[in-house]
């Protein structure tokens, strides 16, 4: 990889599949981002690169290679998969690339600083987010290659009634709406996305489940 590649990557701004880290101060970060995109549908992350895309290296871009390949090591479960390029700005100056991607083994976690404590992240257009327990257990639940089996009863019919009017819904209307606990309602918009019944779209406070496209 050389920099008339990142020069490419950077013209289009951080969206989706890329973003930018002007410095590698706070590895956690680095890794949040990077478990993101092995979690959602992958992507570039470029570090030495400001927000507006200026192209503005590491002064000891060696020295944070190792610091965050460390941290990746220690922090990410299950281990992550990664292409690492060095791409050399000058005799004292360089950046980092990391390319990701879409694991077949999510969700992928970033332990806290104590090894304990985990958190699972995806990518929401330019955001990395923390993965709802929906999305979560969808990703679980598809690796695993579980058998489905739900019955088609009241609750189930609400819903669809209600998707046929309003076209959304989030799991606190939902468990309003047909007087379920939260985990009950949770559960049942789980298994109907895995059936592919309805369509899981995550967003930065709730998710939206919508009629899957074929409805």
């Amino acid at each position: 990889m050389v920099l008339s590649d990142i020069i490419k990557l950077t013209k289009g701004g951080e969206n989706d599949v890329v973003e930018f880290k002007k410095k590698a101060a706070f590895p956690l970060k680095i890794i949040r981002e990077l478990v993101a995109f092995a979690n959602t549908k992958g992507g570039w992350l470029l570090v030495g690169v400001d927000d507006d895309g200026t192209v503005s290296g590491l002064k000891y871009f060696e020295e944070d290679a190792f610091a965050l390949e460390e941290a990746i090591r220690i922090y990410c479960r299950p281990r992550l998969k990664y292409k690492f390029h060095v791409v050399n700005l000058s005799s004292h100056k360089g950046l980092l690339a990391y390319y990701v991607r879409e694991s077949k083994r999510k969700p992928h976690f970033v332990l806290d600083q104590k090894g304990r404590k985990r958190k699972a992240y995806i990518r929401i257009n330019d955001k990395t987010v923390q993965a709802s327990r929906e999305v979560l257990e969808i990703m679980k639940r598809t690796t695993r290659k579980e058998n489905l089996h739900f019955n088609f009863g009241i609750k189930e019919k609400l819903l669809m009634e209600y998707l046929e009017e309003h076209r959304s819904i989030t799991v606190d209307q939902f468990d309003k709406m047909a007087h379920l606990t939260r985990e009950n309602a949770s559960e049942t918009l789980v298994k109907l996305t895995l059936a592919n019944v309805i369509s899981l779209a995550p967003q930065m406070k709730q998710d939206i489940f919508t009629l899957a496209p074929y409805n």
